[in-house]
């Protein structure tokens, strides 16, 4: 509990609380997440190429994630960008899809080793784009930057910060009992408590709450749009997070982030859903366009690149240059995918798939 908001909080209480957590509430939570999650882990496991949604779900995590920071991009810029069919990046395009290389450098970590600091400091080097250390000066804060009036003042001091971000790694690993989606729930609030870096550290935090999923186990490829729900709620975010530091009010703070695993592993799974069943129509209507072009091969590819180069499908082995031109532009003329030019380059559009992925709506 810390009510003096422009002194900083240095004995941050540890973790796990002192109070009861998993309340009869917070275990109903747990158990809804739990099997939304099942459900989508289920869906990605039948689908015939899961590189479709690696491809696709972090790129809208990215975008979630920087616009709750005010980093505004459009989705079709960034999905532009991410496939080289943009001219020019923003600065706002660049630092988006930062995020997503370094959600996908975490991923590739915890397959090998434990979250630790480390960790935390690679993944905001990679949003930042260039090393970062842990603070070492006072003045940071959480406020209005023109009134300078303060609403919360992290710990000070490098060897308090390290010191708490040990106690953090230590609760990530600890034998305390708890369930993985209330660690991750208790580990978010701790981290973006101690708020360690000079920048980057609410992208930082969102990047880690999924590589907690991933590495206990619940979740096995990083495709939980959680950022889209915290978009969508973002005034009550942090009306919960100074909840727990004021007054300890653990309770709305971690059912607030189960009821958001819930809805979005149930949005992600009718994504899933749906995508895969435009791709098997596309197939088919391919099929039927032109019966020796490789249906299935040229449909994965348009699904994990929707702005495909006849570069991808000579580098992918199915036809040489000239035959996969005539390809792409027949299937193009019958109006089954879309055709663009940035400079000398022709692209290829999946269409059908970006009108779905811009029109889904955020989770309620």
């Amino acid at each position: 509990m810390w009510n003096t908001p422009d002194e900083p909080y240095q004995d941050l209480p540890p973790l796990p609380p002192a109070a009861q957590i998993e309340t009869p509430a917070v275990l109903k939570g747990v158990i809804s997440a739990s099997r939304a999650l099942a459900r989508l882990d289920g869906a990605c496991k039948r689908l015939p190429d899961p590189t479709m949604l690696i491809n696709l779900i972090p790129l809208l995590e990215a975008q979630a994630s920087s616009e709750i920071e005010n980093i505004v991009t459009t989705n079709d810029e960034l999905f532009k960008a991410a496939h080289g069919a943009l001219s020019a990046m923003t600065p706002q395009v660049k630092e988006a899809l930062r995020y997503r290389e370094a959600l996908w450098a975490g991923f590739e970590s915890v397959r090998e080793r434990p979250i630790t600091t480390a960790t935390a400091i690679a993944v905001c080097e990679g949003i930042n784009g260039h090393q970062v250390q842990i603070r070492n000066r006072p003045g940071t804060y959480i406020g209005n930057p023109r009134t300078g009036r303060r609403i919360y003042t992290p710990p000070e001091g490098q060897e308090t910060i390290q010191r708490h971000l040990s106690a953090w790694e230590s609760f990530l690993h600890g034998d305390h009992g708890i369930d993985p989606l209330v660690v991750m729930a208790l580990a978010h609030y701790q981290f973006e408590a101690i708020h360690p870096f000079f920048d980057g550290n609410g992208r930082t935090g969102r990047i880690l709450n999924l590589l907690v999923l991933i590495e206990s186990g619940v979740l096995e490829l990083p495709i939980l749009y959680l950022s889209g729900h915290i978009t969508r709620h973002k005034d009550e975010y942090y009306r919960l997070l100074k909840g727990v530091t004021r007054n300890d009010e653990w309770t709305p703070w971690i059912l607030f982030l189960l009821s958001g695993i819930t809805e979005t592993a149930t949005w992600t799974l009718d994504l899933v859903e749906r995508t895969d069943e435009l791709r098997e129509q596309m197939s088919e209507e391919i099929r039927r366009i032109n019966s020796r072009v490789p249906a299935a091969d040229i449909t994965r590819l348009l699904f994990t690149q929707p702005y495909l180069r006849i570069d991808a499908v000579v580098e992918a082995g199915l036809a040489k240059r000239q035959t996969a031109s005539r390809w792409l532009t027949e299937i193009a003329e019958h109006g089954t995918i879309g055709k663009e030019r940035i400079g000398r380059t022709v692209l290829f559009v999946n269409d059908r798939l970006l009108d779905m992925l811009f029109a889904a709506a955020l989770p309620e």
